[in-house]
């Protein structure tokens, strides 16, 4: 008989964490493990976990990111209280395993469960790691990452590739049934910016797309304009009368991906599995801000592939895009080649290859903790 075991999960932060930490929840909780999300009370948490029905807890924890020098006793003294809430966490029950996304809000669950000899497995999305999971990856049993690039970051610790988890609406049964947005002739193009939007994106597309609709081009968009800029998106579109269908965050990605003929997106890991996983060819426009630049490091990743194209965002400019997309409708195979290349590339079991690593670990039991010692 399969033992059962207590896995805790610790993806709170971005929907680039908390979708695929999601995904291997959902696999492992599929096998009969007892699993237990580590979220932080963020918004977005709410959106991605409303369909789970197991175990929650929150440790809430403020970023470092760019908080400056006399910010830093502040994050200091909520780290520690969310490192102390954690350890007290640990022990109801204690896991077998964690599973750690690499954000900074796995730091607290991460160092609670070293000090209670818990084994982790920490998953890198990003082509770069990030500085939460560098700090981290000392305290791993393993380190799994998504991009073949990312193994040779993490030196002579033990690092398997597995891909990156795909949220449910993404798994291949429902991208088959997903029916798109809109039917008949036209070129539809998906504008994402990630969870949160991005408003350079919001700002340039809908200026070249209107542009190129009032020259005559079938274009319909879906876009993903966050909540911020969704109003100013909508009736950009409305105003030069083109088909449209704008969300501030939407709930069923497999829709909004089917049918794209061409996407505009930003590069985080997540953005970029799910484009090769739907064989969406895309633009890359990494955001220039982020950690380590890790979105060029995706993108020049995938451009690697043959699946996408890259501009700088500081190159981005209406009438750059306008003449992109005109020739894009006008060369329809070179869009077949990337969304050949696209789905030959895919890892569609990342989050069934995720859960075997975690089972594996926690199996082998406390011992592995000491291989961060390592």
């Amino acid at each position: 008989m399969t033992q059962t075991l207590n896995i805790a999960v610790a993806c709170g932060g971005t929907g680039g964490h908390v979708f695929p930490g999601m995904a291997a929840a959902e696999a492992l909780a599929g096998r009969g493990h007892r699993v237990k999300l580590w979220l932080t009370g963020r918004d977005i948490e709410q959106h991605a976990c409303r369909d789970w029905e197991g175990s929650t807890v929150c440790v809430p924890v403020g970023t470092h990111r760019r908080c400056g020098w006399l910010r830093l006793p502040g994050y200091g003294l909520r780290l520690l209280k969310a490192l102390r809430q954690a350890r007290q966490l640990l022990n109801e029950p204690r896991p077998d395993a964690m599973l750690a996304m690499g954000s900074y809000a796995s730091v607290a669950p991460v160092l609670a469960a070293r000090c209670g000899h818990v084994p982790v497995v920490l998953h890198e999305a990003n082509a770069v790691p990030g500085r939460a999971a560098s700090l981290l990856a000392r305290f791993a049993a393993v380190v799994a990452v998504n991009f073949p690039e990312t193994v040779r970051c993490f030196g002579r610790r033990r690092v398997v590739r597995v891909g990156f988890p795909l949220r449910r609406d993404l798994t291949t049964a429902d991208r088959a049934a997903a029916v798109p947005l809109f039917s008949g002739a036209g070129f539809t193009l998906l504008v994402a910016g990630g969870s949160q939007g991005a408003h350079r994106l919001n700002e340039i597309v809908p200026c070249a797309v209107c542009r190129l609709y009032a020259q005559g081009h079938a274009l319909r968009v879906v876009h993903l304009a966050g909540a911020a800029d969704e109003r100013a998106v909508k009736r950009a579109y409305e105003t030069a009368g083109v088909p449209h269908a704008v969300f501030a965050f939407c709930t069923n990605m497999s829709q909004a991906y089917a049918g794209a003929d061409l996407a505009v997106s930003r590069a985080g890991a997540a953005s970029c599995a799910e484009l090769l996983a739907c064989g969406v060819p895309a633009l890359l426009v990494p955001l220039p801000t982020a950690v380590r630049d890790h979105q060029t490091a995706n993108a020049m990743a995938v451009k690697r592939l043959g699946a996408a194209e890259v501009v700088a965002q500081r190159d981005l400019s209406a009438d750059f895009l306008a003449d992109y997309l005109a020739q894009c409708v006008a060369r329809p195979e070179s869009l077949a080649r990337m969304r050949a290349a696209a789905l030959a590339a895919a890892t569609c079991n990342a989050a069934e290859a995720l859960a075997d690593v975690v089972e594996r670990t926690a199996r082998a039991g406390s011992s592995l903790w000491m291989n961060g010692e390592g």
